[in-house]
Formats: C-alpha cells, structure tokens, sequence
C-alpha cells in the first residue's frame, strides 16, 4: 500500500518544482522584456509609424483636392465649409500578420566567458523587441503555437504571459507543423544548430504556401571563434552527445569549417525558398540585428505598404 502514497509524494514534488521554475521564467521574462522594450524605444525614436494613405475603411485625413483628379473624390459635406475643395483619404489597413518564435531549447543556455548573456536571453530580447517595434507600426503579432495575431500595445506582456504558460519554443530547435499561409510572414531566432535537412522540413511547408519569412541565427562568440586549447570534453545535452578532444586548438580548425558549411547550407535553403538568413552574435549590439533584419525585410518584400512601417521606423 506504500506506492500510491509515493506516487501522490512524487506528483505533489513535481508540480512544486514546476511553481517553482515557472515564477523563475516570469522573474527572467520580466527583465527580458524590460530590456527588449528599452532597445526597441531607442530604434524607434522619432519615427512617425506606418500609417499612410492607402485602401481601408477608417479617416486618415482630408486634403486639398489636386486639379485633374477625378470630382467623385471630393468630399462636398467637407468642402461646403471652405472656399476650396477638399479629398478625403483613409488609411491603408495590411492584411499582413507576423508570426514570431524563439528557440529555448538547451543548447540556448550556452554563455561563454566571451559574453555577457546566454543566447536564449538574447533570442527573447530580440523578439520582445521585433514585436514592439511592428506594433508600434501598426503590425499584428502573433507567437507561433502560442497566442493568436495582436495589435496590443502590451504585445511583449502578452508574449511573456504566452511563453510560461505553454512552454511556447522550449522544445526542438525549429517549431514543427506550422503551416503559414501567403498573408504572414515568419520571424524565427534561434541557434539553428540542427541538420539542415530538418530545418528544411519544418521551413518548408510554410514557403509552399507563400509565408515569407526570416531567419536570425544566434551565436555566442566562443562558438565562432572556438578559443580553446588543450584537452577538452565537448557536449550536446539536447541529444546526450559527448565528445572528448586531445588537441582543442587542431580540433578548433575543422570545426570552424564544419560550422561554416553548415551555415552556407542554411543560408542556401533560404535563398531557394525566399526566405532571408542572418547571423547574430551575442557581444554585438541587439540594435544591429533589428536594423540588419529590417533591411532584409524590405528587401524581401515587394510590398510598400508592409516595408515602409519597419524600414520607417528604423
């Protein structure tokens, strides 16, 4: 009659230590956030915002009427009160939904002494920061297998409160059986330390159906530079891989070259779904990467509209 009772204990243990680790991800979440929304005000500082003329159905503004222009433009109720004409605009509205993801998978603890933060912390900083910035925009925001598309202007509480409940992109380095149609477009960040060939499988389906979407690869410095010598003990905790090394430095060489190949096979599969691959690094300022990722958006897109907001506010 003893192993219920054990069951019961063991149960009751692991639902504490979940409390536990989920008020740590909030604490965690809560100064990501912070600092996501302090790097996105400083990215978007005396920026005007995407709202524009355009199709839609809400008031933009009355203009005066252009000679040339067709009469069924003007506004008469408008006009009747000047000695002018006046045109009445509405604002463009996208169609446009953005869906991001973050990876925090084990490997994205990794923070060398080269360092002054894990690559998980600067994925969601990053992210917190890519939302409020499209937001402010006028974007809708969506986390992948998480919350539905957004325009709140709490979008990065919103993502917090998303990410302890669900666990949203604690698992795999790339989500799985996401299927985007042509209106979104994806932003994920992550290591991307994966085969190819399954990154290719996840990416693909939603290129298939016209997603566009981008890609940022996060890379702690020691990662690059592989700084190591002597005899070292290299592990992969996602797979329980270990690999022991008598000469770090030779070893250095052929990794360097590994990883780069792997890159340009990330990079390739990329170009031939149309889809854009960006390499960051986590000594490097956070506010390269949004600008360098605003730039490849608009290089991407042929849609004004959808450019101007981002590439605006940069």
């Amino acid at each position: 009659m003893a192993q219920p009772s054990l069951t019961r204990s063991s149960s009751v243990e692991r639902a504490a230590n979940q409390v536990v680790e989920a008020r740590r991800l909030a604490a965690r979440l809560t100064r990501i956030g912070l600092e996501a929304r302090r790097i996105a005000a400083s990215v978007v500082q005396g920026a005007h915002g995407r709202r524009r003329p355009g199709v839609g159905e809400s008031f933009w503004q009355f203009r005066p009427f252009v000679p040339g222009e067709a009469a069924l433009l003007v506004d008469w109720r408008r006009s009747a009160r000047e000695e002018r004409l006046f045109v009445r605009e509405r604002e463009w509205e996208g169609a446009q939904t953005f869906w991001l993801w973050a990876d925090r998978s084990s490997s994205m603890e990794f923070k060398s002494h080269l360092s002054s933060v894990a690559k998980a912390d600067r994925a969601l900083v990053l992210m917190f920061a890519v939302a409020e910035i499209l937001v402010r925009n006028g974007e809708r925001v969506g986390l992948i297998g998480a919350t539905r598309p957004s325009a709140s202007r709490s979008i990065i509480e919103r993502l917090a409160e998303a990410i302890v409940a669900t666990g949203a992109g604690a698992h795999g380095d790339i989500p799985q059986n996401v299927m985007l149609d042509r209106r979104s477009e994806a932003v994920l960040i992550g290591d991307f330390l994966a085969p190819e060939s399954e990154i290719a499988l996840a990416i693909e389906p939603m290129a298939r159906l016209g997603a566009r979407g981008h890609l940022i690869m996060v890379a702690d410095p020691a990662e690059e530079v592989f700084p190591y010598t002597g005899q070292a003990m290299l592990s992969e905790d996602e797979r329980n891989m270990r690999l022991r090394v008598g000469d770090a430095a030779a070893f250095g060489q052929r990794y360097r070259e590994r990883l780069e190949t792997h890159r340009a096979a990330i990079a390739d599969m990329c170009r031939r779904l149309n889809w854009t691959f960006g390499l960051h690094r986590t000594d490097r300022a956070a506010t390269e990467v949004l600008i360098s990722l605003a730039g490849r958006i608009a290089k991407a897109s042929r849609e004004g509209p959808l450019v101007s907001g981002l590439i605006g506010a940069l």
